[in-house]
């Protein structure tokens, strides 16, 4: 893995992502006793991951961000925003297709007495680990590498948020369709608005951001939302499937 990092820079990109993805189908074909199990490994191992390469140098481009009030503000804002895009199309239109209950997150999975603990390790891996992870591999490495493949030209080399017809497309789709089938038409919006985003913002911490105030209070309206209001016909919102 060193060598690879050394003569193409994808390690540090790939491994956590990759791993993430792979855990996830793992964990979908498990138990339903060991499942949340799974989940829990796999927030700590991209964790893990992620603190690994960090420490070692490899994400440049989160260093140097110099947030202002009025740039934090405009995320934080995108962020809310991009929440209220994803939630409210279900909400009000009860023929888009959407998770079965089955399948939602269970915050009882473990009994009890460990609910807080794995909430508390879902909303870390939710709102802090997704963001990094996601925004590394696909508005770093995948949007630069798709722009300079065939040209020879090393990716590191291209300055983040350039421009180009090729990466803007592609970067879209992977992203659309790395999530589930029924979260594809907000995913597509959402992703859509990010990369414009990032072409405004031109750092990538300005989106990990982003995304950390979209999972984060995403997670927080479903787990406080959730059996205590009703939808436009009159039933009583169960939201867990978002997570």
């Amino acid at each position: 893995m060193k060598s690879l990092r050394r003569g193409t820079g994808w390690g540090p990109y790939l491994w956590p992502y990759v791993s993430f993805l792979v855990l996830r189908e793992v964990q979908d074909r498990m138990p339903a006793g060991a499942a949340p199990y799974m989940r829990i490994f796999r927030v700590v191992l991209t964790a893990a991951l992620l603190l690994f390469f960090f420490l070692r140098g490899d994400y440049p481009e989160l260093r140097g961000w110099r947030p202002t009030v009025r740039g934090v503000v405009q995320d934080l804002l995108m962020g809310l925003a991009t929440t209220v895009l994803w939630v409210a199309p279900y909400v009000v239109f009860q023929f888009l297709p959407r998770a079965d209950l089955k399948e939602a997150f269970n915050p009882y999975a473990l009994g009890t007495s460990l609910a807080p603990t794995y909430v508390a390790i879902r909303f870390a891996g939710f709102a802090a680990v997704t963001p990094f992870m996601e925004e590394l591999f696909i508005r770093s490495f995948l949007m630069r590498y798709l722009d300079v493949f065939d040209t020879g030209q090393d990716f590191r080399d291209v300055p983040i948020a350039r421009f180009r017809w090729r990466s803007f497309f592609w970067t879209w789709v992977v992203f659309t369709f790395s999530h589930l089938p029924w979260e594809y038409p907000v995913a597509a919006a959402t992703g859509l608005l990010w990369n414009l985003w990032l072409y405004h913002r031109k750092h990538l911490g300005s989106l990990v951001f982003v995304h950390a105030v979209t999972n984060g209070s995403l997670f927080l309206l479903v787990a406080l939302a959730s059996g205590r209001f009703h939808d436009l016909q009159g039933r009583v919102l169960d939201l867990w499937y978002f997570l």
